[in-house]
């Protein structure tokens, strides 16, 4: 078999070649394609040729996106050995997945626990997701929907239902949170939703599942209806000077008005704004009684906020002076290692985008050091290595994350 002939050869084309022949195959021209990117013909031609190169992360994926294929597949990565963890993956998502399908009666094996079981377990679950322990929450899921749902059914006893109705809630969310990090948004937003109907009527369930239901949202492009749903649900919530709110409360329209702004940044910059002033004031009275704790809000993740807006914005600098701002605050060390690490993967986008692939590289380990599970079992992390890789020679520890997520630079 020749090389043209070869299934792996069109790995080994330069990124222009393979846009070319991807655009060819899907019948466009390159008026056409242009126009679907937002770009000039020449710039395309310019790119197929090789004249100019395409090593920005936002352009790569509007381009990968109007091909319809993956960024990594553009970025021409060796993806034949993949991490030996992801058919384990694969197959735990689907069983997360078949556990949201069933509808039948309860099996003796499925039959709940006690609700002050079923709480520990659900409380463990929450704890293992905040040390992004990613793989173990995905065992465990299953059979917490399950058991969950069939305490929760309308014939439990009336002392019982309630609060299994409430941990049905968090145990929703908690899949659609796990199911927006794995890359699976739409079964993610159908666990948000249903967290969301089954909280109705109790506006601090609400808004935690409009948390979850806002971040799939964002996750299938849907910032408008994010946007609606977060500020939705933080008005029941939201407190005044004249209405003094219970902690807890206080912290989940902080944590709503966030999600809301970050959703706003897309297309409605004014407002994102005002959505991070109102934050940042309630996080003011947070912490003027209260140490900010495992529920991830105060100052610090205001700050963070910013950062991801600004990048939205495309002011990166801006967002990486807040970045540098709230990793010095003695709060950074006091949020969840999952919430530290998916920061240092989302800022590591920001690093690519003003061209500094090396202090990229440095992030995305620093993540990796920070929470493993976090960055290996995400698929954005593959796309953000391939990116770093192309840019030239990278540092050993670099390298070795990328063979780990199975990314190998060609030859």
């Amino acid at each position: 078999m020749n090389k043209a002939n070869r299934p792996d050869h069109y790995r080994d084309l330069p990124i222009g070649r393979r846009i070319a022949q991807l655009r060819v195959r899907r019948g466009m021209n390159q008026q056409v394609f242009a126009d679907r990117i937002g770009k000039s013909k020449s710039w395309v031609d310019k790119v197929e040729r090789g004249v100019r190169r395409l090593d920005r992360l936002p352009t790569i994926d509007t381009v990968a996106a109007a091909l319809g294929v993956s960024p990594t597949v553009l970025l021409g990565r060796d993806t034949r050995h993949p991490p030996a963890t992801s058919g384990t993956t694969a197959s735990a998502l689907e069983r997360v997945r078949e556990a949201l399908a069933s509808y039948g009666p309860p099996t003796g094996r499925d039959w709940p626990p006690s609700t002050a079981e079923l709480h520990r377990q659900v409380t463990y679950a929450l704890t293992a997701y905040r040390h992004a322990h990613h793989h173990h929450v995905l065992r465990i899921l299953p059979g917490l929907i399950t058991a969950a749902r069939h305490a929760s059914r309308p014939e439990a006893t009336a002392a019982a239902a309630r609060p299994a109705g409430d941990l049905l809630v968090q145990v929703y969310r908690l899949t659609a949170h796990t199911l927006v990090k794995l890359g699976d948004p739409r079964t993610a937003w159908l666990a948000a939703d249903r967290a969301h109907t089954v909280a109705a009527g109790d506006p601090c369930l609400t808004a935690h599942a409009a948390i979850a239901l806002a971040q799939a949202l964002r996750a299938l492009n849907r910032a408008h209806l994010a946007l609606s749903a977060a500020t939705a649900a933080v008005h029941p919530i939201d407190p005044t000077p004249h209405r003094p709110s219970p902690p807890d409360q206080l912290a989940l329209a902080g944590i709503l008005l966030t999600e809301a702004a970050i959703a706003a940044a897309t297309h409605d910059p004014d407002t994102a704004h005002d959505l991070l002033h109102r934050a940042g004031q309630l996080a003011a009275r947070w912490t003027a009684g209260h140490r900010p704790d495992d529920q991830g809000f105060g100052p610090v993740t205001v700050t963070l906020a910013r950062a991801l807006v600004a990048a939205h914005l495309g002011d990166h600098h801006t967002a990486l002076t807040h970045h540098h701002q709230a990793s010095r605050d003695p709060g950074w060390q006091r949020l969840p290692a999952e919430h530290r690490a998916a920061h240092l993967i989302d800022i590591t986008r920001a690093h690519l985008d003003v061209g500094d692939h090396h202090t990229a590289g440095r992030t995305i380990v620093t993540a990796d050091q920070t929470a493993p599970h976090e960055v290996r079992l995400r698929p954005v992390t593959r796309t953000l290595l391939a990116v770093i890789l192309r840019a030239g020679p990278t540092p050993a520890d670099v390298t070795r994350l990328a063979n780990t997520v199975g990314l190998t630079r060609n030859a």
